[in-house]
């Protein structure tokens, strides 16, 4: 399968799956690919037999749609907003909380893959605010629709290259292990809560402090979809609360009630307070 005739499927297909194909341009080639073993493994020739396939068997496009998710992650991505979160946004919200008498903050990661993100939060938090302010307590879900993605999670061990973003004390106090793929140690793992749920279909309840919502929705979801995604996001935040996207990411028009809260940063805020 050419390049070309892959973009032409997954220009006809995005749209029945409620994506938008200009989310993939590039990272086309790592879907591409996975295609293409998906094509060898059932002995199809060519994109055009593989739309008849999508056609006639409506069980595949579950299989597609799984092909398509492309996960890349790793710890601290995107330094300057786990900078915001932890030095200026997380303090002042936790100053409320503890000044109103609750001490948990509730954190909701949307789209977790293989809980880089999720983990970061839990090591930022216990290193880099619970010394501040020792009496919080963090409650946090993270969800993924691919069920292979969450066992890695739940296993918590990572290659040194995950983490070489992590501040090196951090990294060192939470993954102890000396060899190539340290785990992540017991007491970063209290409070998490891992589910297999997929955006488009379902969220946890809520209601959250802080969603983290990086590099999902807002670039490979369509345009409808995503209107749709963020409204419900919005609704699980409490006033106040903090939405996170990816740095690259733009949020779709509309009055959806929030407003920047970092400067330039990708971090947005519920505005009715």
């Amino acid at each position: 399968m050419t390049d070309r005739e892959c973009v032409e499927l997954l220009q006809w297909a995005a749209p029945r799956l409620r994506l938008r194909w200009e989310g993939f341009r590039r990272v086309r080639g790592q879907v591409c690919k996975r295609i293409g073993r998906r094509l060898k493994a059932l002995g199809l020739p060519d994109a055009g037999a593989y739309r008849a396939r999508l056609e006639a068997e409506p069980s595949e496009w579950d299989v597609l749609d799984a092909l398509c998710r492309v996960t890349i992650s790793r710890f601290y991505r995107d330094a300057r907003v786990f900078e915001v979160l932890r030095q200026d946004l997380l303090p002042a919200r936790l100053q409320s909380l503890l000044a109103k008498g609750d001490a948990t903050l509730r954190v909701w990661s949307a789209g977790c893959a293989s809980g880089e993100e999720p983990y970061t939060l839990s090591v930022l938090f216990r290193l880099g605010l619970q010394p501040r302010f020792p009496g919080a307590r963090l409650a946090l879900v993270a969800t993924d629709a691919d069920e292979g993605l969450l066992a890695r999670a739940l296993r918590g061990c990572y290659p040194r290259g995950a983490l070489r973003e992590l501040p090196p004390e951090w990294a060192e106090r939470a993954f102890p292990g000396t060899g190539d793929e340290p785990c992540l140690a017991a007491e970063y793992r209290e409070g998490l809560d891992f589910l297999q749920q997929d955006l488009r279909a379902r969220m946890p309840d809520g209601p959250f402090h802080l969603v983290l919502c990086r590099n999902v929705a807002f670039t490979y979801f369509a345009p409808p979809l995503q209107r749709e995604v963020l409204a419900r996001l919005v609704a699980r935040l409490v006033p106040g609360g903090l939405l996170v996207i990816g740095g690259h990411e733009s949020l779709p028009e509309g009055d959806f009630g929030l407003t920047r809260a970092a400067g330039p940063l990708p971090v947005f805020a519920r505005t009715d307070v």
